[in-house]
């Protein structure tokens, strides 16, 4: 049966780390109130020449490289981001694009927050299956340092930079592998938990005739309360709901592979799944929430760890600003 596969994954980070410790020099913090709070010790920081495209175009490298795939083999580009290099255009993904030298793939950006790597593989998984000959680059990254203000303890201490890339292609999948199941979901009325200002919902300043109007953007703002909650609930939803589809109970899967956003909220879920927070790939305490690179991060370090196996039973889930989610379910490397 013909079906998509994983065929290679790839990350990147940052050289520069940043402790707790660091931070606490110019913060009203510490280690421990942070690691408290987060499960957090250190993040890493693009350097002054790093944007986003930069770190996705190392990942996409290494993906390339795993997948045993030429650039010119892939024929789109989905790049997941928060943190784009431009504000609206051109595309981070057409950055990447240009980059790696895939110059028979289109490419284009996804906002949905930190859950766009999901989102981004359930598009890269159906576009796939309508072009079984070519292949797709699925590219979370982000510079979330850069969105956040440094003299605010309750949002920017969480962040870290980062990307995480796989390599998707049609293969015949062995006889009886286990279906894969996705969902997805936003709740708009939650909208204001998250946002960062800025774009044209706000017509910009007059000025006279010969200088530039600068449409000024905002760092992002969080009510940290109303999002851990709503994680909590839905990122267990999430996985209840999947195995549900797939006839399965929560403590059939082998791994749980979610968004690092906090590691009190996947203790909390963990909790409520009554799965053993063991069962959940954690990565959180070295790179801090690197929004929508989370996912593929971590995907790409299990792997070269020899900790996801083919045919391990794996769900991946995310949550993000807007209010948005979505997951998925099935037997590694195949979607």
């Amino acid at each position: 049966m013909l079906r998509v596969k994983v065929a290679g994954t790839g990350a990147y980070l940052p050289e520069r780390i940043v402790t707790n410790d660091e931070v606490a020099k110019w913060l009203d913090t510490s280690d421990e109130w942070i690691f408290s709070h987060s499960g957090i010790h250190a993040r890493h920081w693009a350097a002054p020449d790093e944007s986003s495209s930069t770190l996705g175009t190392k990942a996409a490298q290494q993906a390339l490289e795993a997948a045993g795939a030429k650039p010119e083999e892939i024929g789109m580009i989905f790049c997941a981001t928060s943190s784009p290099d431009y504000s609206t255009f051109p595309a981070t993904g057409s950055l990447i694009q240009s980059a790696l030298g895939c110059n028979n793939a289109g490419a284009f950006d996804l906002s949905a927050a930190c859950s766009g790597f999901i989102y981004a593989l359930e598009l890269g998984r159906c576009w796939v299956m309508a072009h079984p000959g070519q292949k797709a680059l699925i590219v979370g990254c982000e510079v979330m340092t850069r969105t956040v203000d440094w003299n605010d303890r309750t949002v920017s201490i969480l962040f870290g930079d980062g990307a995480g890339a796989v390599v998707l292609e049609a293969a015949e999948a062995p006889e009886g592998v286990q279906p894969y199941y996705s969902l997805h979901g936003s709740d708009g009325t939650g909208w204001q938990a998250i946002v960062r200002e800025g774009g044209s919902r706000v017509e910009p300043p007059k000025v006279p005739v010969g200088e530039v109007a600068m449409q000024p953007v905002g760092f992002m703002k969080m009510n940290g309360r109303t999002v851990f909650n709503f994680a909590v609930k839905k990122l267990d939803e999430i996985i209840k709901t999947l195995c549900e589809q797939a006839g399965l109970k929560p403590e059939d899967l082998t791994r749980v592979y979610a968004h690092q956003a906090n590691a009190r909220i996947l203790e909390a879920v963990a909790k409520r799944a009554g799965l053993p927070i063991e069962k959940f790939f954690m990565s959180i305490a070295e790179t801090g929430n690197m929004s929508t690179a989370s996912v593929p991060f971590i995907l790409d370090k299990a792997v070269r760890a020899g900790e996801l196996k083919d045919g391990d039973l794996i769900a991946l889930s995310a949550f993000g600003a807007g209010l948005s989610w979505g997951g998925a379910l099935t037997a590694w490397p195949w979607l």
